[in-house]
């Protein structure tokens, strides 16, 4: 025999195995003689492969939704055939799950390998011994209890916790599954199973597991320090192993070094990139990236090499005290940023549907916009590879939730234990992406203790104490994914949840972020006031409208259902009392129609126009000693075809507040206003006197010289009433506010008019604003003699009267430079459009009252 203390020379390279095709699935208790169906391919989720299958009607159209919930009430078992592979002496094999969904049990030749029941944590399971054994080939078999009953057989298993939440059955809190799989309200009740992230065979003798990337900066950002660490695997059976770190940006070696791999499987490397290109988020700059590589080596020769894309940026959450409170406002790279932006939800209630292109295809509508930060809600999932890179690549700042929503989480041992090996595999996968500014320790959840009066004493610093309250998920978020992140990514902010108040209640307008439901929920008040009610960083906040006629009809199956108060389109719309509060918003503010396309256009018009009132007004406080700091819509997508707060709906058709947005949070916007008057209260008529004022908003990083005009122009008639007000050669504060005029209106001489404001800089019109007397269902729209001339890909739009939402066609494959706008006589405006063919037919368009004579 030889000697067993000589080591065995190292595998040269990592083999996979894809593992991918070649799959069949059953329900478990299926015995039937066909009982096992095609798999098209894995990642996939058990309802899509059954309409694969046509076993299963599409749960989108119409109400297949509650002909489809028997599926997550079955278990699922999927299978395929592994082939012996080679493996080399002194390698190893190893099963590699990214993720399983949920309550998973895996057996290989019949031997149970792992038992999950966290969708969100991947495996790794070596499999050496089994598949050296006899044989040409292993069965592989993947069974999927259903997560609905487990769910509810956990919570059983622990009565002595409070299971309270917003949406959804209670149980799912018992459950480390996307929590939006038991119905949000604005998602359905659908809940999945499956193989939702890939599966591999590995085989190798030293693999890196990990490789980290440390920046530090030069105090004037001249030198950025690279510190890497790789982790490695299976070093143990080499006398010497060197490690090779490099930074290269693009094909161009910046520098290197090399480092000998230590005992413990540890190697550092450190170096320095002089001038460094800094990433910057969209508008303020480029995203150069970087890519920071090691290589292990044995004698000369590479066995196995990783590799991390990076940005050179560094980020700071901004809470000082000041005369508002305690700010909240992110700074990168030494730059103060406004994060005008969205909220996210998964993409899909099928999220193996969701490709690369597609991640791509959502993201990509926020530049255009001007936003420039997407939150991860904490509902969804920790988001795909795909969705990162994209965001790095366009400059998307990216706040991420941890995975708890809207719920009192319980916090049993096993539970603890399951969370903190998911944050740890979850951060370290995400951590290196110069997009990621922020972690959230989850949605809502301080909201949830607050409402149902749960124990939450701030001044009690014992973590053991929290445990033992009624709300002992407070040890999650103070305690252990602080120390998580602490850890793993020390350069990335941590926030306990989102909102948060520092300790106080977590609507403290004065500290921390906020979700300003108040417009829509809660109080319901008018969105004219909305910048009024917000806190220092808006997080949340929201208006419904109906998504596009195109959307309904893929979901409506019968013509005779195309009205607004449709069952199918009430069943398509999952929020509470929807019917109201869509109805309350209408009726307040616009003359109704029973139409269904003029119905859509005036729900678009009020999500247009409530969230242009929120974000103009926070965007001008951003230059009040930073008072907001940001806001984000909820939501920037939806994950099916729905009545929500979407401002682009599933099929990637952009509603009108799409527009809106981007017009409020360009780089240089100009806002006019008068101030709000409540006309619900029982006047005789309006005040005499109505204050307005007429401001600048800038994020340039220089000051800058501008021209300004305004005009006062009749709504019946379109023309000015008195003398429009010039100024010019005004100075605009560098990333701030510039008070530009104020005046005051005389409601009971001058006829309603609307305030026109626009602004030039260097002889270029850069930006218009409008303000109309409130509310507009008392106004009239005859005769505005509306025209839209096509030339090549312009519509060239002017009008004889003031026009407010003037709306065009979302059409499939074209792409607008605005929509959605308020037209004025003697200001022509020109809408460019991409992908519109020759011979197509000119784009549909309407305002509000185009039907009127």
């Amino acid at each position: 025999m030889g000697d067993m203390s000589m080591p065995q020379p190292p595998l040269e390279t990592l083999e996979v195995v894809d593992l991918s095709l070649g799959w069949s699935f059953k329900r478990t208790d299926d015995v039937g003689s066909n009982s096992w169906s095609p798999v098209r391919r894995i990642p996939s989720t058990v309802q899509q492969d059954l309409i694969d299958n046509k076993k299963l009607k599409d749960p989108f159209i119409g109400f297949n939704e509650i002909k489809a919930e028997w599926v997550g009430l079955k278990s699922w078992t999927y299978r395929t055939t592994i082939n012996r592979p080679h493996i080399p002496p002194g390698a190893k094999a190893v099963l590699v799950f990214e993720g399983l969904d949920t309550f998973a049990h895996v057996k290989l030749g019949g031997k149970s390998i792992l038992k999950s029941d966290n969708m969100f944590l991947p495996h790794r399971v070596e499999v050496t011994e089994i598949l050296q054994s006899g044989g040409s080939n292993w069965e592989l078999e993947i069974e999927f209890e259903s997560a609905f009953l487990k769910a509810r057989e956990i919570r059983d298993q622990h009565p002595n916790h409070k299971y309270i939440c917003f949406n959804g059955d209670s149980a799912r809190l018992a459950v480390r599954k996307a929590q939006y799989h038991w119905g949000w309200d604005w998602g359905p009740l659908l809940v999945c199973a499956g193989i939702w992230r890939p599966i591999r065979l590995e085989i190798y003798a030293v693999r890196i597991a990990d490789l980290r990337a440390d920046v530090e900066f030069s105090h004037d950002y001249g030198i950025a320090t690279v510190q890497a660490t790789a982790d490695i695997q299976g070093h143990e059976g080499c006398q010497i192993l060197d490690a090779k770190f490099t930074v290269r940006r693009g094909d161009q070696v910046l520098c290197s070094t090399e480092a000998e791999v230590s005992p413990d499987g540890k190697a550092f490397g450190k170096m320095q990139i002089q001038d460094p290109e800094l990433w910057m988020p969209n508008g303020y700059g480029g995203q150069t990236l970087y890519e920071v590589s090691v290589a292990v080596v044995n004698d000369g020769l590479t066995l196995h090499s990783e590799s991390r894309r990076i940005g050179l940026r560094k980020v700071e959450l901004v809470q000082e005290h000041d005369s508002h409170g305690k700010s909240f406002y992110f700074r990168i790279n030494g730059v103060d940023v406004f994060c005008g932006g969205s909220c996210w939800i998964p993409a899909d209630s099928f999220l193996t549907n969701v490709s690369r292109a597609r991640y791509r295809a959502w993201l990509e509508l926020m530049v255009p916009a001007n936003q420039k930060m997407i939150r991860v809600w904490g509902g969804g999932i920790y988001e795909d590879d795909a969705f990162y890179e994209a965001c790095d690549e366009l400059g998307i700042l990216v706040w991420q939730d941890f995975m708890f929503g809207c719920g009192n989480y319980p916090c049993f041992p096993a539970m603890l234990d399951s969370i903190e090996a998911e944050a740890v595999a979850n951060v370290r996968r995400i951590r290196h992406h110069p997009s990621l500014v922020i972690f959230a320790g989850n949605n809502e959840d301080y909201q949830v203790a607050e409402s149902a009066h749960l124990t939450y004493d701030y001044e009690d610093k014992d973590e053991q104490n929290w445990l033992r309250t009624d709300f002992p998920a407070r040890f999650i978020y103070e305690s252990l994914l602080p120390r998580v992140s602490a850890a793993e990514a020390p350069w990335i902010p941590y926030h306990p949840g989102s909102p948060w108040g520092d300790g106080k209640i977590s609507s403290d307008p004065t500290v921390g972020d906020m979700h300003q439901w108040n417009v829509w929920h809660g109080t319901q008040e008018k969105y004219q006031i909305f910048d009024s009610l917000g806190g220092r960083f808006n997080s949340e906040f929201g208006m419904e409208a109906f998504p596009h006629l195109a959307t309904i009809k893929s979901f409506v199956e019968n013509e005779a259902d195309l009205y607004p108060q449709s069952h199918v389109l009430d069943f398509h719309n999952k929020a509470d009392g929807h019917e109201r509060r869509i109805a309350t918003y209408l009726v307040e503010n616009v003359r109704t129609a029973t139409s269904l396309e003029a119905y859509i256009h005036l729900t678009q018009l009020i999500q247009c126009e409530a969230l242009m009132f929120g974000y103009r007004g926070w965007r001008k406080q951003w230059g009040e000693d930073r008072h907001c700091g940001g806001a984000l819509v909820w939501q920037l997508n939806d994950c099916w075809p729905v009545t929500s707060w979407s401002i682009v709906d599933y099929y990637l058709r952009r509603k009108p507040a799409y527009y809106a947005m981007a017009r409020v949070l360009a780089p240089v916007a100009i806002g006019v206003r008068r101030s709000h008057h409540d006309w619900s209260v029982t006047h005789a008529r309006e005040p005499q006197t109505q204050e307005w004022e007429l401001w600048v908003v800038s994020s340039k990083l220089n000051d800058i010289q501008a021209d300004v005009e305004v005009k006062f122009v009749s709504v019946e008639t379109g023309r000015e009433i008195k003398d429009k007000i010039v100024k010019t050669g005004i100075k605009i504060t560098a990333n701030g506010t510039t008070e530009v005029l104020k005046g005051l209106i005389d409601n009971v001489h001058q006829e309603p008019h609307i305030l026109a404001a626009r602004i030039w800089i260097d002889g270029e019109l850069v930006a218009r604003d409008t303000d109309w007397p409130q509310p507009l269902k008392y106004l009239g729209f005859p005769s505005r003699n509306v025209q839209v001339k096509v030339l090549d890909n312009e519509m060239h739009v002017k009008v004889e009267r003031p026009v407010k939402c003037l709306v065009f066609e979302e059409r499939e494959g074209c792409h607008l430079s605005d929509s959605a706008i308020d037209v004025v006589p003697g200001d022509d405006q020109i809408i460019r459009v991409r992908g519109l063919k020759p011979g197509d037919a000119p784009l549909n368009w309407t305002y509000l009252g185009a039907g009127e004579q």
